[in-house]
């Protein structure tokens, strides 16, 4: 994905979508559906109150101060606010029920720091819900704000949030809830109002002026001032809000001149312009006007819903076959009755997206291979092919066993028996009650007798498609972009080899005007600016094969310009079972630095790196990849990374890096870091497709714990056609 495509995707969603609701299903909800046990209800309403409204730093709360509450699980909520000559844009993403995670870029003018006019600072927050609102009890929630950045935005906190519905006050049958939130904070919101102090006094940047350390023995500890407000909510659009402010915004105020702080009172009013829109405008500490702007998304809750075509209906054999005659296998003995199926069976595949490679027939059983170039859902395709089996094949063959392919490789077979695809099609618990009695196993070695498509190889395709590189948090200008096209080719000779290029114009940009590197270590990364002078270049060529060399081994071999800083030779094998949670993989790289212009011609640095990766599948979605090994700095270290991926293809993630690179050494950020997301196409557009949107995101590019990008990496392809996807995806079976 590239940053302005989905900058026009999130503002399509954040458009009026009557029909679509921020509730995770249809079933009817009370009015308040958050409100608190015991509360008497009002009538029972369809569509519950939007999700909670955000503060200037992107969390749950009030203005400018935290509450309790926590967003739906997933959610994922991009912000904007200003005020004071101070701008703030956050991402936030409710990562489990009861644990959320915030990433933030700040602009404070005239602040003069560190030599720039406009201080621009980058910080990470985190808030975990410690018990869930009860009669009587409030939602407590804790919170460490700024607390891996410099520590310029740092605080702590616990705060406590209380619902009540307007009958339940008094108030006769009048609608709207009142949320009443009270805390106590430290650092930033400790600092106006204080109350006490635990374990003296705390320096003004707790992170370090390069960021990136955990100051925990600054956490709870200095100055601590209660806090606290209130949110009126009189119908589903509108929002009032005040709240009492402990932060003095000491940096603001006396080391700079930014804004003048003449009251801890805040008031506001928000309008929730549509289900995923949310506008603020408020009158903050005495003299500053401020307004937000909030998005909210949820992958459980696309924009649009999925239009595919229905499938073929299953029509048991006994409406269609004939007399007993029908089924006999007779006509296994002929190759030209075999090609005649085959023919009819690629037809019926081709009607659903859906690519023949081989199929192998005896009188009883039937072996098909076949690529999915259209469903994201390993578990959907599978049941297009079945469906297309059962429309094609004589009544005497009840045993299917379906084999996607990807690039020549078999990832797994799914069998299946026929009756009971019959028998099932139209159960109340058809998703379970196949998925039980199929077999999900390796896939073996292509069968002598296959017969093949005579058409899919050799193959060429070629492709145009726009690009963006974004480049980020230049002190000078924070974010800049170039945008082209991308002329694109492959040619695959043979299952399991590719030749593959791209040649890329940019049309229009600014990163050829970013800041010159500082680093201190080899320029592995830091000279993007220098990479991007050229308006016309060889973005990468290489050949690839990927093979399968034993039982539950996968194997990649390629050479070539990789990337547009790199080319060189990489191989990388993968131990993955097919019905195992778990998998090992192990890669290596000889690479060499190309040339600033990305022709043919590269430059002195070369180096070898590579990495032994461990793979695990943690349920509900999660994902863990540790990797150690070289990096191309030529460090040693090691990579933790934690993804979250819906059943509907929407995937957040974050990592970070630590080498035997020192956090002098590294420079800006200590070690790297980042997030990443992904939003698939059809999430989008409602129509079948592979494709996403996808976006990296690093607070700071540097030089230490970098990888080079290598085409067709195994994992992540071979794992989408194995058992905990097929499980976790089974009742798109039947779409």
């Amino acid at each position: 994905m590239r940053l302005a495509a989905l900058a026009a995707a999130l503002w399509l969603m954040a458009l009026p979508a009557s029909a679509q609701h921020w509730a995770a299903g249809p079933e009817i909800t009370r009015a308040g559906h958050d409100a608190a046990p015991g509360t008497e209800a009002a009538a029972p309403r369809l569509k519950p109150l939007p999700p909670p409204s955000l503060n200037f730093y992107g969390s749950p709360g009030i203005i400018d101060t935290p509450s309790a509450d926590m967003l739906p699980d997933g959610q994922y909520a991009v912000t904007y606010s200003w005020f004071g000559g101070t701008s703030r844009y956050n991402i936030t993403f409710q990562a489990l029920p009861w644990l959320s995670a915030s990433f933030r870029y700040n602009g404070i003018q005239d602040l003069n720091l560190f030599g720039f006019d406009t201080y621009y600072d980058r910080g990470f927050d985190v808030r975990a819900r410690l018990w869930r609102e009860r009669r009587w009890l409030p939602e407590v929630t804790m919170g460490l704000q700024d607390f891996a950045g410099t520590g310029v935005y740092a605080a702590e906190y616990f705060v406590a949030t209380k619902r009540f519905e307007a009958a339940a006050l008094g108030w006769g049958r009048a609608p709207g809830r009142l949320k009443v939130s009270a805390g106590l904070g430290w650092g930033r919101l400790g600092s106006q109002g204080a109350i006490g102090n635990i374990g003296g006094n705390r320096p003004t940047f707790v992170g370090g002026s390069t960021g990136g350390e955990l100051s925990t023995d600054q956490w709870f500890r200095g100055d601590f001032a209660p806090f606290g407000g209130f949110e009126w909510q009189p119908d589903e659009r509108w929002s009032l809000k005040a709240e009492y402010s402990t932060d003095a915004y000491v940096t603001e105020t006396q080391i700079s001149d930014v804004f003048d702080r003449k009251s801890s009172i805040n008031y506001g009013v928000e309008y929730q312009y549509s289900d995923r829109l949310r506008l603020g405008a408020y009158y903050l500490y005495g003299s500053e006007i401020g307004i937000t702007a909030q998005i909210q998304l949820n992958p459980n809750n696309p924009p649009t819903p999925m239009a595919v075509p229905a499938p073929h209906p299953v029509q048991p054999r006994v409406q269609w076959a004939g007399p007993a005659d029908s089924w006999k296998q007779e006509w296994m003995a002929s190759t030209s009755q075999k090609q005649k199926f085959r023919d009819l069976a690629a037809e019926t595949l081709k009607a659903d997206g859906l690519v023949l490679e081989a199929i192998t027939l005896t009188g009883t059983t039937v072996e098909l291979r076949y690529r999915n170039n259209r469903y994201r859902s390993a578990a959907q395709a599978a049941g297009r092919a079945a469906r297309a089996l059962a429309q094609s094949l004589p009544a005497s063959v009840e045993t299917f066993r379906l084999v996607p392919v990807r690039r020549g490789i078999g990832l797994s077979t799914i069998e299946i028996r026929r009756s009971d695809l019959e028998a099932l099609e139209f159960d109340a618990d058809a998703s379970d009650a196949l998925f039980a009695a199929a077999g999900v196993h390796a896939a073996g070695p292509l069968p002598e007798d296959a017969i093949f498509s005579g058409e899919l190889y050799p193959a060429f395709a070629t492709s145009i498609s726009p690009y963006t590189q974004p480049a980020y948090f230049d002190p000078e200008k924070p974010f800049r972009l170039d945008a082209g096209l991308d002329f694109a080719a492959s040619y695959e000779p043979a299952p399991g080899w590719r030749i593959a290029g791209t040649i890329r114009q940019r049309l229009a940009g600014n990163v050829k005007n970013g800041r010159a590197s500082n680093s201190v270590l080899p320029h592995v990364r830091t000279d993007q600016n220098e990479y991007a002078q050229f308006g016309t270049t060889l973005e990468n060529l290489y050949v690839s094969r990927l093979w399968k060399p034993g039982r539950n081994l996968y194997a990649r071999a390629t050479a070539g310009l990789f990337e547009s800083m790199y080319g060189g030779v990489s191989g990388e094998m993968l131990w993955k079972p097919v019905n195992s949670r778990i998998s090992f993989g192990l890669e290596a790289n000889y690479v060499v630095q190309r040339d600033f212009d990305q022709r043919f011609s590269f430059r002195d640095y070369r180096t070898f790196t590579g990495h032994a990766s461990a793979y695990a599948e943690l349920g509900k979605g999660y994902l863990m990849q540790v990797d150690a090994g070289r990096y191309l700095a030529g460090d040693y270290g090691g990579t933790f990374s934690l993804n979250r991926e819906f059943d509907n293809g929407f995937l957040v993630g974050a990592f970070f890096t630590l080498t035997n690179v020192s956090a002098e050494d590294f420079g800006e950020g200590s070690f790297d870091k980042g997030f990443r997301f992904r939003i698939p196409v059809d999430w989008l557009l409602g129509k079948p497709s592979r494709s996403g949107f996808g976006l990296t995101i690093r607070p700071t590019q540097r030089d230490g714990g970098q990888r080079v990008a290598v085409p067709d990496r195994l994992y992540g392809s071979v794992r989408a056609a194995h058992r905990k996807n097929l499980e976790d995806q089974r009742a798109r079976f039947w779409e």
